[in-house]
């Protein structure tokens, strides 16, 4: 049967099992989301946001239709907590380490489907990288928490600062862009706060930097050199960084609803966080419904390309960013190779850039044009909270809590893709592919 594969678990490929375990995640955390020890008030809250909010939190998004600091009680922010946490780390991390904690055998099977969750080309060192990655994680993580501890305590009692310093460690570190400061505020009281601004932006940036570049910066004064992937990333994250920062503060500079009210120090601090956070962090230090339409839409740009690789964030990518930008280069100066740090990309790479930015685009695009039928609202607001859930960043004009049910449905579904990657639910929704056996002759079109 045609179908067959769908009911043939044993042989599912790694994508279709990375697809189904955040679905199966997703799922329970809709369920104890729905259950009315996680309301403050006790109350169930209904199914339809209850799994939105679930997908918002494994997808590391952040979109909300619920206050997350006055709805949910204690017990239902630690829920979602567990859920940043396994969202941004992925099960198949979490699954590893309670295989390495318990002395387990990891198998063959289990490295190939380790492999495509950190996007890795290869399996080798696949368990050793996990180890680093828990190391890592939680390293920066506890900093994190102990800085956020640390200035929150002298806003409100010690046990309530820790808390809170734990929740929104976890949440930035996994690009998950949840705050529980209560209506809709994030970190807009911190706006000139050196303390929560350089926290909250060292958990966004090694957060979205991917695990492998974090790696390679902890062993380079053993190596003393940096993989062709770490410079590409670093290169493109400062770039987008410093063209962000100073997009942000030359389009803001006399809006008196966002910077034009601060001083220079605030001016800079919110600049330089606003061109980060775009990166699928969803933190936010200024209101985003007062922005001017051009920084909305600059906004969207940066939520599109996203993190990078083998990282917490989503979108298409600073790689695949950066890869289309050298053919574009390339093409230009009439050469055939894209290189960059002496070193020639091989077509596939080419290839796969186009197929995902494509795939990506489509998505936003259709979802865009679906929630602008379904919804009567301003085009920039929809096309904003499409990408920023497609980039699982989080960031919102306001759109979200007035969302239809059906259109909650269709961010969620767009949350969830943007988390995996269009290519992976492809291949994964796909019945597989034989290899080619024979090749077409060659053919010539005009182009442009």
């Amino acid at each position: 049967m045609k179908f067959a594969w769908i009911w043939d678990v044993k042989n599912w490929s790694p994508p279709r099992i990375l697809v189904s375990g955040f679905a199966l995640i997703i799922f329970i955390g809709a369920f104890l989301l729905s259950l009315p020890f996680a309301s403050a008030t006790g109350e169930r809250l209904n199914f339809i946001d209850a799994l939105f909010t679930a997908t918002s939190a494994t997808c590391v998004t952040g979109l909300v239709v619920v206050d997350t600091g006055t709805y949910f009680s204690t017990a239902g922010q630690i829920v979602l907590m567990v859920l940043f946490q396994l969202g941004g780390l992925g099960f198949m991390t979490m699954a590893t380490l309670i295989a390495l904690v318990l002395r387990r055998k990891i198998s063959l099977r289990e490295r190939l489907i380790l492999q495509e969750a950190m996007n890795q080309t290869s399996m080798e060192g696949i368990i050793r990288l996990i180890r680093r990655v828990i190391y890592y994680s939680l390293s920066i993580e506890l900093v994190g928490m102990l800085l956020f501890t640390f200035r929150f305590s002298f806003d409100m009692p010690l046990g309530k600062a820790a808390f809170f310093g734990a929740f929104h460690a976890v949440s930035l570190f996994n690009n998950a862009g949840f705050d529980i400061f209560g209506d809709y505020r994030s970190l807009t009281l911190y706006v000139s706060d050196p303390i929560v601004n350089i926290a909250a932006m060292m958990l966004i940036v090694f957060g979205g930097l991917g695990f492998v570049v974090m790696s390679d910066l902890m062993e380079y004064r053993k190596k003393r050199k940096l993989s062709l992937h770490s410079k590409i990333v670093l290169a493109m994250t400062g770039t987008l960084i410093a063209l962000g920062t100073i997009v942000l503060f030359v389009f803001e500079f006399t809006n008196p609803l966002t910077l034009g009210s601060l001083d220079w120090g605030g001016k800079i601090w919110a600049s330089l966080f606003q061109s980060i956070t775009p990166r699928t962090a969803g933190a936010n230090t200024l209101d985003y419904t007062a922005l001017r339409q051009a920084t909305v839409f600059f906004t969207i740009i940066l939520m599109f390309i996203g993190a990078s690789p083998g990282s917490t964030g989503g979108g298409i990518k600073t790689t695949t960013f950066t890869v289309l930008v050298g053919a574009v280069i390339s093409m230009i100066r009439g050469r055939e190779d894209i290189v960059f740090f002496r070193y020639r990309l091989a077509k596939d790479r080419i290839f796969k850039a186009l197929t995902i930015t494509i795939l990506s685009l489509t998505l936003v695009v259709v979802v865009t044009m679906i929630l602008a039928t379904i919804e009567n609202q301003p085009f920039m607001k929809i096309l904003f909270e499409a990408t920023s859930a497609f980039g699982t960043v989080g960031l919102s004009i306001g759109l979200t809590p007035e969302l239809s049910d059906i259109s909650k449905m269709i961010i969620a579904f767009t949350m969830f893709a943007g988390r995996l990657g269009p290519l992976t639910l492809a291949y994964a929704l796909g019945p597989g592919t034989d290899k080619e056996l024979y090749r077409y002759p060659e053919g010539k079109i005009t182009i442009g």
